[in-house]
């Protein structure tokens, strides 16, 4: 169609519905709807120049939009709305789709149409949708994600990719998290139809080739009930933490609870903590985009490499007692920081009293050193590479430091920094030892989570994910039959004895049940299910107008039942205030959404 059937049918079409004026037409879309009236473009032609009128007919055009005046461009409101209209007709390719109109339509503005079918070519009514979130949890609508309008269609840098998939411009896409990520289930198939055209372009024929198809849906692994909890959970403690003052250096809590055996994720919550205002937003997408000093929840990984390098054997024992380096501090457990307390302990019990000492002399012995007491030195950085590699590949066995594999976009795997990038200038040499006992590489709730998953499973890491099913439509477009069933992916097995995975999981037992002076998370012990977790303490530093803040991170990692796990959760509290020793809502959490659990399915 020409330009001016297109304003003439604009026109037309603005007589019989009531539009609101697109906020996003630019000056190039008033110039064209100006030109599009015979007389107009008569008197713009007059302004071009002789050399300007030999043009080619694009640039011809675009010379004739240049000679186009401000002042015959300037529309009221009334014309604006047709100028509307004619836009959304003159942006229309051939033979597809486009909506003038999709909300708010009324009955008498499609009895309207129909009636003038006949007069209004290529103008139809048709149906329309649009995505209704019906969950009242914060938490599950910024993970289930969000789709583009028909304006805003396919995002611009995935154009080509889509549009070689069969998508138009203005397809509506899944542009974050489930709706992105499931996008090819969600989005349906579009009908097919063969059209035949005369020879002055009319159609003289249509058939319909394939009807097309509603999109599939999506049955999390979630239950909204047990979210709730877990979110009412989280932000109640969190917000105690925030009253006490113990929380003004804190971005935040994050907390992930999975089951170990299948990796359906059971819950996700995350509220970032506005340090200005003091308000909690929702940040549930935080388990999985954000990363931090885990502490000692990760020792398991630590003897891990230390069996596999051969540095240690078995629970064997070792004497805990503070690591002398030359130019630097005393590096120790938190019960011999004093220089008292020293005291043997094998890998079991190291993992129960959260022995700092334990994992560095494993990590000395991994390059070559055997501890007796002392001031000593360390290999340089350039020698450490080995030593670094063994241990993130321990690490990453459990899912530490590696990505997870969950079925949401733009997962991050934390930060470990490369050994190239460390200098023996710096005293870097000792930053081996702090990743011993994790106060050095950074990881994600989610990581966290299914590194305690790993452990309560026998070693066996799996797949998280929050998607149990793809299902498709009944005759009412409800939910209908399962079309597939997501199965559970094993990604690998920690490669060490099912003997020495039987120690860290006593050692994970021994401290929530252990009686010793220093276990460490004899909080959980109270809880309705019998379990077994790892606590982590990591001190850091924060700086307020130049002034330095000490701060430490708690966190714990957590499963059960024990003898039969079926959930295990990951809480991550960053950068509390130091010295509190009373502050366990590390703990407080994990045990609280552990009893909830209980409560809703084993009771």
């Amino acid at each position: 169609m020409k330009a001016e059937d297109l304003l003439e049918l604009a026109q037309k079409v603005n007589k019989l519905i009531d539009i609101e004026v697109d906020e996003k037409l630019t000056s190039r879309d008033l110039k064209d709807y100006w030109l599009a009236d015979e007389d107009h473009l008569k008197t713009a032609q007059k302004r071009l120049t002789k050399k300007e009128k030999q043009l080619g007919d694009s640039e011809l055009y675009s010379a004739l939009v240049k000679k186009v005046k401000k002042k015959e461009i300037d529309f009221d409101d009334q014309e604006l709305k047709v100028v509307t209209i004619f836009t959304r007709l003159n942006g229309t390719q051939e033979l597809t789709t486009n909506f003038i109109k999709n909300q708010d339509v009324t009955d008498d503005e499609i009895a309207r149409i129909g009636e003038n079918s006949k007069k209004l070519q290529g103008i139809s009514t048709g149906m329309d949708w649009t995505r209704d979130m019906v969950t009242n949890n914060d938490s599950l609508q910024s993970i289930i994600g969000k789709v583009s309008t028909r304006e805003q269609g396919l995002p611009a840098e995935q154009v080509d990719e889509y549009l070689k998939k069969g998508y138009s411009r203005n397809d509506r896409v899944g542009t974050s998290y489930l709706e992105k990520e499931y996008e090819s289930n969600l989005q349906g198939k579009k009908a097919e139809n063969e059209v035949t055209i005369n020879r002055q372009g009319e159609i003289v024929k249509q058939t319909a080739i394939d009807k097309g198809a509603k999109g599939d849906n999506l049955k999390l692994t979630i239950d909204s009930k047990f979210q709730r909890k877990v979110d009412s959970i989280v932000k109640s403690n969190y917000q105690s933490l925030i009253d006490n003052g113990n929380a003004d250096y804190s971005p935040g809590v994050y907390t992930v609870a999975m089951n170990p055996k299948n990796g359906e994720i059971l819950a996700l919550s995350g509220y970032y903590h506005d340090l200005k205002s003091g308000d909690l937003q929702e940040d549930t997408i935080g388990v999985y985009t954000k990363a931090f000093v885990p502490g000692s929840v990760v020792k398991a990984g630590t003897l891990t490499a230390g069996w596999k390098n051969g540095s240690i054997s078995g629970n064997q024992v070792l004497y805990d007692q503070p690591i002398y380096l030359q130019g630097s501090s005393a590096k120790a457990s938190i019960f011999n920081k004093n220089g008292s307390g020293n005291q043997s302990l094998s890998a079991q019990k190291a993992l129960e009293y959260s022995s700092n000492s334990y994992m560095m002399q494993v990590t000395l012995k991994m390059m070559g050193i055997n501890y007796s007491g002392g001031t000593i030195s360390i290999p340089g950085v350039s020698s450490q590479k080995k030593v670094y590699q063994q241990l993130r590949k321990s690490m990453g066995q459990y899912g530490l430091g590696v990505k997870t594999g969950i079925d949401l976009p733009s997962e991050v795997t934390g930060i470990s920094t490369p050994v190239d990038q460390l200098s023996d200038a710096n005293n870097d040499a000792g930053k081996i030892l702090d990743l011993s006992f994790g106060q050095f590489d950074t990881y994600t709730p989610l990581q966290l989570a299914q590194y305690v998953s790993t452990v309560a499973n026998d070693g066996k890491r799996v797949e998280p994910r929050l998607v149990k099913g793809i299902y498709d439509n009944d005759s009412e477009g409800n939910l209908g039959k399962e079309k597939k069933k997501i199965a559970t992916k094993e990604l690998n097995k920690v490669d060490i004895s099912s003997t020495n995975m039987k120690t860290i999981q006593k050692g994970f037992y021994d401290v929530v049940h252990g009686n010793g002076a220093w276990t460490t998370g004899t909080e959980l012990a109270s809880a309705k299910m019998d379990l077994a977790a790892k606590t982590g303490t990591a001190e850091t530093a924060v700086f307020d107008n130049g002034k330095q803040i000490d701060v430490e991170s708690l966190n714990m990692v957590s499963y059960g039942p024990y003898e039969d796990p079926e959930i295990a959760v990951a809480v991550v509290v960053p950068q509390v205030s130091q010295g509190n020793s009373h502050l366990k809502i590390n703990q407080t959490i994990s045990k609280e959404i552990m009893n909830a659990y209980y409560n809703m399915y084993k009771k």
